[in-house]
């Protein structure tokens, strides 16, 4: 089912995700208009989509989607809503109000101007860390949409991006204003990596401070299988294909779908120095420092930060909340998003690998010079 002639919403069109599902769009779709709504707009990315763009109107809606009425603007005559937009904190280092504002509050309202704009379709991006894993680092290997897991979040991001993606799932089926019917899905990737993922720039300009040598903070054993940000942007394509073929659309709508790809599973240290080895880096062989007393020392930041709190806001580097997702086995079959999308991942483990290593290397002189004038600075 083509989505010729329809027009388009992006919340977050100029992130990591976004940026990249726009220019699918671009490249695949003769869309009569794709509107790219963002709190900030990066020029050459745009300039880069204005380039690709051929016949397909391209809209910048400059705005924060915490404000009704710039949203209800954007939506206005709008067919289909990527809901990408959201704030990713895994320290707890951003003041609730803002996540919970942005995450929940920000999709209830688009949810709404869907509805009073008759938009008949809308994609949630939602994310792997809404499942867990829990606080007991319970593993799931290879789980499926069925899989029942006992999970409390701990993570304000967690805790809000399952808020969002509980109500857009409520919302489908809800009448519009013009009588028609709204239907909603949400995708749930893995940790996602590409060209452009900042959590990549992060380690490696840690690697570069520790003299080349790669942090470890996963076990080799607690393996995760990360998805190419490539293949998350056509598994959106194909949801919104699906919602707007009649005969999927009551299958899909509704639903929640984990989105992978064949990329090795490994942890999540292991994949940084997969990505960074050819580059010179190496990686330590093993945790700083035992498990149990990484967790003992967490716990006691934790404590000390609390204290501090009504003085001044201190967010420690590692919390055991994120010490446990980087220490559990946690992986996701891609079956039900073949069977019911017709994803199947259109970039190859080693293309994405290779498409990755090219952009870090590209990445890595610039690194290196910030870091080394920002040493002097010091």
């Amino acid at each position: 089912m083509s989505l010729r002639g329809d027009v388009c919403v992006v919340t977050g069109a100029f992130g990591f995700l976004g940026w990249r599902l726009v220019k699918l769009l671009l490249e695949e779709e003769k869309m009569a208009e794709i509107r790219l709504v963002d709190k900030h707009i990066q020029p050459h990315l745009l300039q880069t989509l204005l380039d690709c763009r051929s016949d397909t109107e391209l809209s910048v809606f400059e705005g924060d989607i915490r404000d009704a009425d710039f949203v209800k603007k954007a939506c206005r005559g709008a067919s289909i809503v990527f809901h990408i937009a959201s704030i990713i904190d895994v320290t707890d280092s951003v003041e609730y109000s803002e996540v919970y504002g942005i995450n929940v509050k920000g999709t209830q309202l688009l949810l709404e101007a869907c509805i009073q704009e008759n938009v008949v379709s809308f994609i949630y991006t939602s994310t792997i860390e809404v499942m867990g894993p829990n606080s007991r680092g319970e593993p799931i290997i290879n789980g499926s949409e069925d899989t029942i897991y006992d999970c409390t979040l701990k993570f304000t991001y967690s805790k809000t991006k399952k808020e969002a993606e509980q109500r857009t799932l409520q919302a489908h089926g809800e009448v519009l204003q013009n009588g028609g019917l709204l239907a909603t899905c949400a995708l749930r990737p893995m940790y996602i990596y590409g060209e452009g993922c900042r959590f990549l720039l992060g380690h490696m300009g840690d690697g570069i401070r520790n003299k080349d040598v790669l942090f470890r903070m996963s076990l080799p054993e607690a393996r995760v299988n990360p998805v190419y940000v490539g293949n998350v942007a056509v598994a959106h394509l194909q949801a919104a294909r699906g919602l707007k073929d009649p005969q999927k659309r009551n299958t899909i709508g509704g639903r929640f779908y984990f989105i992978s790809d064949d990329t090795p599973a490994v942890s999540y240290s292991d994949f940084n120095h997969v990505m960074m080895a050819p580059l010179g880096f190496h990686i330590q062989d093993k945790l700083m420092l035992p498990l149990r007393l990484l967790y003992v020392i967490c716990f006691l930041l934790e404590i000390l930060c609390t204290m501090l709190r009504p003085f001044i806001h201190i967010v420690p580097p590692l919390n055991r909340q994120l010490l446990t997702m980087l220490n559990t086995p946690f992986s996701f079959s891609y079956q039900r998003a073949t069977r019911d999308l017709g994803y199947s991942p259109r970039y190859t483990w080693e293309d994405a690998r290779k498409r990755t290593i090219e952009w870090l290397a590209s990445e890595l002189p610039k690194e290196r010079q910030r870091i080394q004038l920002n040493n002097i600075i010091e």
